[in-house]
C-alpha cells in the first residue's frame, strides 16, 4: 500500500480528533467488526450479523456453541479495554491480562502461560518447548522496547513484534487473538487506528506469518499496511465526509463518474493498491480512496 495513501487516510481520521475519543457508535461498530474478524479466523461460527446482535443488542443467538458466544462477548470486552487505554503496553503482563479476559470460563488455563509443548496446525514452525518460554518472552519484550527507543518504522515494528509473539506461541490456545490485540495496542500508541483482520484474508495472513520465519517480515509488514488502509476507510465511512462513504464498485461507477472500470478497481483492491473492504461478499471503496490512488499514481 502506497505510503501517501496510508498517511492521508490517517490524517483524515486524526482531523476528527483522538482515535480513542471517536463517537461511541463508531467505536462499537469497530469493536463488532474486529471481534467478528479475529474470532472467525480461528473458527468461531458466528456471522457478522450475529456478532452485531450479541454486542449491539445484548441478545443471544440460537443454535450456536456457547463457547462461540462467550468468545464474542469477552473479546469485545478486551477490545474495549485496549481502546480505553486501560491495557496500553505491549508486554508480557498485557498478554496475560488479555488472555484472561477473553478466555475466562472457556479455557482452564485462561491468563496463564502454557505448561505443555504444542504444535501449530498447518505450520512447519515448531513453537519452543515449555522450559524456554519465559526467557524467550522476556527477550521478545526487550526487543520491542529497543525498537520503540530506536523509533523503528511503525509497520516494520508491528510485523516483527507480531511474528515474534506468534512464533513463541505462549498459550495453549488463543495466541492469535491475543497477538492481534497487542497489534492494536501498538498502533493506538503510535496514533494509528485499530487494525481489523477479516476471515477472507486469513490465508494471506497465515502465509505472511509462516514465511516470516524463513524470509523475514517484509511480507507481513505489507499485509498489515494493506489491512490498515482497509480499516481506515471503514472508520472514515462512519466519521468522514461524503466522499468517504463506502459504496459498492457498481454504485461508485454510477454515482461518482469515476473513469476506472469496476473490474480495474477490484483488481487494484485485491493487489493492495486501492483501499477496499469486502463486506457481505461485496467489495466496497470510496471516492476519496480512488482519488488518493490517482494522486499516488501521479507522484510515481
Amino acid at each position: 500500500m502506497d505510503k501517501h495513501i496510508l498517511n492521508r487516510l490517517r490524517e483524515k481520521i486524526l482531523d476528527r480528533g483522538s482515535i480513542r475519543n471517536l463517537p461511541d457508535r463508531t467505536l462499537q461498530e469497530s469493536s463488532i467488526l474486529n471481534t467478528w474478524g479475529t474470532n472467525a479466523i480461528e473458527g468461531n461460527t458466528l456471522t457478522l450479523d450475529e456478532v452485531t446482535t450479541v454486542i449491539e443488542r445484548g441478545m443471544t443467538v440460537p443454535n450456536r456453541p456457547v463457547r462461540d458466544l462467550l468468545e464474542t462477548i469477552q473479546h469485545q470486552s478486551a477490545f474495549s479495554e485496549v481502546v480505553k487505554g486501560t491495557i496500553s503496553d505491549v508486554n508480557m503482563q498485557s498478554a496475560l491480562t488479555l488472555h484472561k479476559i477473553i478466555f475466562s470460563g472457556i479455557l482452564i488455563d485462561a491468563g496463564k502461560w502454557r505448561t505443555v509443548n504444542v504444535r501449530i496446525t498447518g505450520s512447519k514452525h515448531a513453537p519452543p518447548r515449555v522450559e524456554k518460554l519465559l526467557s524467550l518472552l522476556s527477550g521478545w519484550e526487550n526487543e520491542y522496547t529497543a525498537m520503540e527507543m530506536n523509533r523503528m518504522d511503525v509497520f516494520s515494528q508491528a510485523a516483527k513484534m507480531h511474528y515474534g509473539f506468534e512464533s513463541i506461541h505462549p498459550f495453549s490456545d488463543g495466541n492469535g487473538r491475543v497477538g492481534r490485540l497487542l497489534l492494536n495496542i501498538h498502533f493506538l500508541n503510535h496514533n494509528w487506528p485499530f487494525i481489523n483482520i477479516l476471515p477472507q484474508h486469513r490465508r494471506d495472513y497465515l502465509n505472511a506469518l509462516e514465511r516470516s520465519g524463513s524470509e523475514g517480515t517484509a511480507e507481513l509488514k505489507a499485509f498489515l499496511e494493506i489491512n490498515m488502509a482497509r480499516s481506515m476507510i471503514f472508520l472514515l465511512d462512519k466519521v468522514g465526509s461524503e466522499e468517504d462513504t463506502l459504496q459498492s464498485l457498481n454504485e461508485l461507477r454510477k454515482t461518482s463518474g469515476i473513469d476506472y472500470s469496476s473490474k480495474y478497481i477490484a483488481l487494484r483492491i485485491t493487489q493492495g493498491e486501492i483501499p477496499g473492504i469486502r463486506l457481505n461478499r461485496e467489495w466496497k471503496t470510496s471516492v476519496a480512496a480512488i482519488n488518493l490512488y490517482r494522486e499516488a499514481k501521479e507522484k510515481e
